[in-house]
């Protein structure tokens, strides 16, 4: 099979590393790809993702048999319905499946309409409104979150710690637009507290399999501390999470989500992902993804035993139930790398070194990395992810950290204490 990969991050090389190790593949296109993936497959830099004809030609051209869409907005914009219109094979769910993610106050009302657990919530297209809405809960301001509406890269979500910070998000993202069109609509919902996990799964309109739970840490700094980021790192298996709370979460919200897209007429296939929140015995979604996490698949692939090609196809076949999968049950933790500065403005182009003294069985998977006269440097905030796996929690923290410690690069920066809270 002739394979393309959509997307140039770590989740796409940890996918491309995956897809390249199977029986199944022929040849192995990525598009754009990274410094990770131009040794395992064919970088294509000279087309747009958003340009879905030019991709469509090239699948032809190439006779490509299945296109997996990594990131969120070309499935927003629609990528997968004109890939199927032209009977290739995709996996990744169309726009309106991709509304999940896209539209937090479609995915909100989804969530109430079906009967699936989230917090209240209100939605305002009118900056005056929203504005009123809070003026009118100032004394209890830290109760409440604040997100845009649309696609904003995991920043568009605001806890604020009090009225001057809950106003000046509302204006930030209605009237300054530091979203873009992300920002039309706002939702203001209750804040819930509990423990985060991502509920990974793979799906095909269907049958749903679910992933390894993983925990992701957001926040900058250690202890949760600083702004939000795409992910500064992630562990799995969560120990706290009990087998029964597991089967009540692949049962009442991942195999209910699909069951209740179908009632819509939407045919959901490749991966859901909700973020949850727990609380004792009680869960609520956060959130829904509509593909697989970052910096969750890192982990997840290292974890993957099975042929990721092969599900895949499986998913865009709609032949899910005929299939099982295998995973590694060893933990495994994730760390990034990132340039100093991260998410705020940083330096790029530092030269990365270490990389040739890393253990053989630790995976290292490149976002922000290029290669510069023959030298890798930095490219971006979050620059790599270093994961690896132990009997144990604790020692697969220690192998992973040990390996941090031998890569360098100016200015790096990362969390000591992934796997710890």
């Amino acid at each position: 099979m002739n394979v393309l990969i959509i997307g140039s991050g770590g989740r796409e090389h940890a996918i491309a590393w995956k897809i390249a190790q199977s029986s199944l593949l022929s040849t192995l296109f990525c598009l754009p790809g990274n410094a990770g993936t131009e040794s395992i497959a064919t970088n294509l830099t000279n087309i747009d993702i958003a340009d879905h004809q030019a991709i469509i030609d090239l699948v032809k051209a190439n006779m490509i048999d299945l296109v997996i869409i990594g990131p969120e907005q070309p499935l927003a914009d629609g990528l997968a319905d004109a890939l199927n219109a032209n009977s290739i094979k995709v996996f990744g769910p169309t726009a309106k499946g991709a509304q999940l993610e896209a539209s937090k106050s479609f995915s909100k009302n989804f969530m109430k309409n079906a009967d699936l657990p989230t917090s209240n919530f209100e939605i305002f297209d009118d900056i005056d409104i929203a504005l009123d809405f809070i003026s009118n809960h100032k004394s209890s301001i830290t109760n409440y979150v604040i997100k845009a509406d649309g696609l904003a890269a995991g920043k568009g979500v605001v806890l604020p710690d009090d009225f001057d910070e809950a106003k000046a998000a509302i204006n930030q993202i209605m009237s300054d637009k530091i979203f873009g069109d992300a920002g039309n609509k706002l939702i203001i919902e209750k804040r819930i507290s509990g423990k985060e996990v991502s509920a990974h799964a793979f799906a095909d309109g269907i049958n749903v399999i679910p992933m390894p739970f993983v925990c992701d840490h957001k926040p900058v700094f250690d202890g949760n501390k600083g702004p939000n980021t795409g992910g500064m790192g992630c562990f799995s298996p969560p120990r706290w999470l009990s087998d029964k709370l597991q089967k009540t979460i692949n049962k009442d919200i991942s195999a209910k989500t699909i069951e209740s897209l179908s009632q819509l007429n939407i045919d959901y296939s490749g991966v859901l992902y909700p973020g949850l929140m727990i609380d004792g015995d009680d869960i609520n979604i956060l959130e829904y993804n509509c593909r697989f996490g970052d910096p969750e698949t890192q982990i997840l692939i290292t974890k993957l035993r099975s042929d990721l090609l092969g599900i895949c196809l499986a998913a865009a076949e709609k032949k899910l139930d005929q299939i099982s999968i295998e995973w590694d049950e060893r933990p495994t933790v994730g760390v990034i790398l990132a340039s100093g500065g991260y998410p705020g403005k940083y330096d790029i182009g530092k030269e990365i070194t270490g990389l040739d003294d890393v253990d053989d069985d630790i995976n290292i998977f490149f976002a922000g990395v290029k290669n510069e006269n023959s030298k890798l440097v930095t490219a971006g905030g979050r620059v790599m992810a270093v994961v690896g796996s132990g009997e144990t929690l604790d020692a697969a923290r220690e192998k992973t950290y040990k390996n941090v410690a031998k890569i360098k690069f100016d200015n790096m920066h990362y969390r000591t204490d992934i796997g710890l809270i």
